[in-house]
């Protein structure tokens, strides 16, 4: 079967997508290997109608089932190749499926570098964070403990200043920061330790700590994690001749959200932007309403 449309990620930017398109009745597949940013964060507090937070595998389910409802089709599986041809566009999947299509969202998303802690896990998004911008309100004037490496570690801690004085920075990786950011930890009062993680402290989802190699114990109830090397899943974009930035995000058009590539659109965190929720949803829906047009431009051509 060819689909009028393949979504590649099944996160938040995929699944505003596929509503759209659903909405619009259109065959649209959804290739999934559901191990994006949103499947690990239990709590995004920064989204309309939520107040008190909702965690991205509730999105991803609810919208999943939104998604179904309106006839959009579901695989679990992960592509591993996408190539363009005279018809349209052939994918190949880990487990050896083919899939063709005329159209392509790439919304495969970016996974942060966490360290491989498992008392992390049960953590994230409801007492330690990844991103200042979602979630530094979330440390406001608590005591609260950066898990990093080198300058990465330096660049939270000059962010989260904004929101908290109880700062402290331990560089897990001991990578060398720079004399002048050394002086600016020690002039804005941030503790700076060079010691490895042993062990992170941690009651189910209340980070309470770490503890160093050094033995020292370091107590906190709120971590952020700032270790840099995020995964940039812009791989299929790469072999389909997308434009990438240096930093191997895609650029698309601002308002079809169309790569330079005819027919292969990107919307969320892998495009070049603020990585928030909020702008993957809008992005998602947009490229829906875009690939949508196409989709009529070519039908009428056909009459």
């Amino acid at each position: 079967m060819e689909y009028e449309c393949i979504i590649v990620g099944g996160g938040i930017a995929g699944l505003q997508a596929a509503i759209q398109l659903g909405r619009y009745m259109h065959q649209v597949l959804v290739i999934d290997s559901g191990d994006g940013r949103s499947s690990i964060c239990h709590s995004y507090h920064n989204i309309l109608g939520y107040p008190d937070g909702v965690s991205g595998l509730h999105l991803r389910e609810i919208g999943k089932s939104h998604a179904e409802g309106l006839g959009i089709q579901f695989v679990n599986d992960k592509v591993e190749s996408a190539t363009q041809g005279e018809g349209g566009f052939q994918l190949e999947t880990s487990t050896g499926k083919t899939f063709t299509t005329k159209r392509i969202l790439l919304a495969t998303g970016v996974m942060d570098r966490i360290p491989p802690f498992s008392e992390l896990g049960p953590c994230l998004g409801i007492s330690v964070y990844v991103c200042p911008d979602c979630d530094g309100y979330e440390v406001k004037d608590k005591r609260t403990i950066i898990m990093g490496s080198g300058r990465t570690g330096v660049g939270m801690a000059k962010t989260l200043s904004y929101w908290t004085k109880e700062l402290i920075y331990i560089n897990h990786e001991q990578e060398p920061i720079k004399d002048s950011d050394r002086k600016w930890l020690d002039d804005h009062g941030v503790q700076y330790i060079e010691y490895s993680i042993k062990t992170v402290l941690a009651n189910d989802s209340q980070f309470q700590g770490v503890l160093l190699e050094n033995g020292d114990k370091i107590e906190a109830e709120h971590g952020f994690i700032a270790f840099g090397g995020n995964e940039v899943r812009s791989q299929l974009a790469k072999q389909l001749g997308v434009e990438l930035l240096e930093n191997k995000h895609m650029l698309v058009d601002p308002r079809s959200k169309m790569t330079n590539v005819p027919r292969v659109w990107a919307a969320g965190d892998v495009v070049a932007h603020s990585e928030q929720v909020t702008i993957a949803m809008g992005e998602g829906s947009q490229a829906g309403i875009w690939i949508h047009k196409d989709i009529l431009s070519e039908n009428a051509g056909k009459r």
